[in-house]
């Protein structure tokens, strides 16, 4: 673009600006340095003689190498591994228990946060002084990782470490916000804290929240610090980033997966499927017994700015990625999703219409408990119920704006 006339340029760019197409055909990306990076950088001699525990998983690179390899490298003396859902090396499914064991290629211990045990114990943390906390999150008040941070601080402050977290971009930017706020009667590991379902928010900022707004049950205050990154501005969607995706669960291994997942992680709240076992989950959801008409399809399709195609699939189970798959052998009539990377897209009131419409089409679906987890909230149920797909948007809009005026003195970037 360089070569174009200045005013030529100028009126490119703002017609980019104007439309909805994906930011990443809009803008150049950008390279965001991580929180790993500045540690490397600048931080790595305030280690030195400390007894380093790692809570991380495969997202935990610098330009395709490992934060443990690294570190090792830089002769850090890592003594310990601690392992959240997915594992340390991420070789396990969604919702499979992780036991303790060794790490194969360092021999050091692994620690499972994704257990019996959730919180490390004393005897875990005896021989680490500090714990780097370094994952990828997606974004969604859902992801575990969130949990796993907040259990590792109050852990933490009871046994007197420190927690240094290693920021990362949030991919669905830092000013996409949505969805219902948790009622704290629906608190759980999949929603721990009062945030709504898209909290744009990286995981710096809210270990900051979770100690300013005493979310954290240990009454004594941690001793934690955030390495932020450099360069990553709250605008930000992932493709600006120039940072390689590496896949922070096994069933989201594209970034386009993730962020359509914001909205269609829904499914897990019902008998029908969000796409697992199958290589497009959460881009493809349905159920056996669907029968969406070609009207509510092109409906959902422009209210949105989404392609959707009708498809079949036929979930199994998958090594590592899915197992215990709903509709396991079975056709499973349903939509394809391709959605705009924009600020003009809701991914999470998408879900719920998508939701709502399969629901009503499908006379076997039901809706499960498991669904005031995920929603946070009575009130999904209760908009499900109700005729109509209108879109939800508009039930959390106040409290949504509220939470952002709420998150503002925590934000780091």
């Amino acid at each position: 673009m360089r070569h174009l006339p200045l005013l030529l340029t100028a009126a490119l760019i703002a017609a980019a600006c104007a439309s909805s197409a994906p930011v990443n055909a809009q803008r150049a990306p950008q390279t965001v340095t991580t929180g790993a990076e500045v540690l490397i950088a600048d931080h790595l001699a305030e280690l030195d003689g400390r007894r380093v525990g790692l809570v991380m998983n495969p997202t935990a690179r610098i330009r395709g190498t490992h934060m443990l390899d690294t570190l090792r490298s830089r002769g850090v003396s890592v003594a310990a591994l601690f392992a959240p859902e997915h594992g340390f090396r991420g070789d396990y499914g969604a919702g499979e228990k992780i036991a303790d064991g060794v790490d194969e290629a360092t021999g050091l211990p692994v620690y499972s946060l994704y257990g019996t045990t959730r919180k490390p114990t004393p005897e875990m943390l005896a021989g680490v002084d500090v714990l780097l906390f370094d994952m990828q999150d997606v974004g969604a008040r859902f992801y575990t990782y969130i949990s796993t941070l907040g259990l590792v601080m109050e852990a933490a402050a009871e046994q007197g470490k420190e927690v240094w977290v290693l920021d990362r971009p949030n991919p669905a930017s830092g000013d996409y916000v949505s969805g219902w706020m948790l009622d704290p009667k629906h608190a759980s590991f999949v929603g721990a804290f009062p945030i709504p379902i898209a909290h744009g928010m990286t995981l710096g900022e809210l270990a900051h929240m979770m100690v300013g707004e005493k979310w954290l049950k240990d009454a004594a205050k941690p001793t934690y610090r955030v390495i932020g990154m450099k360069g990553w501005s709250r605008r930000m969607f992932w493709p600006e980033t120039g940072l390689e995706w590496v896949p922070p669960s096994p069933n989201l291994p594209t970034f386009a997966s993730s962020w359509v997942y914001l909205g269609t992680c829904l499914f897990e709240g019902t008998t029908m499927s969000e796409g697992r076992g199958t290589t497009e989950s959460f881009l493809q959801v349905g159920d056996p017994s669907a029968y969406v008409t070609k009207t509510v399809r092109e409906d959902v399709q422009g209210r949105f700015g989404v392609t959707l195609k009708p498809v079949t699939f036929v979930p199994q189970d998958i090594p590592g990625r899915a197992s215990n798959t709903k509709h396991r052998g079975t056709t499973v009539r349903g939509w394809s999703i391709e959605a705009p990377v924009s600020s003009a897209f809701d991914p999470v009131a998408f879900g719920h219409v998508t939701v709502k419409a399969f629901v009503q089409a499908s006379p076997e679906a039901r809706v499960g408990s498991f669904m005031n987890r995920l929603a946070g909230t009575d009130r999904m149920r209760e908009w499900l119920d109700a005729p109509g797909l209108d879109n939800p948007a508009a039930l959390w809009k106040d409290e949504v704006e509220a939470f952002k005026a709420r998150r503002a003195p925590y934000l780091l970037y």
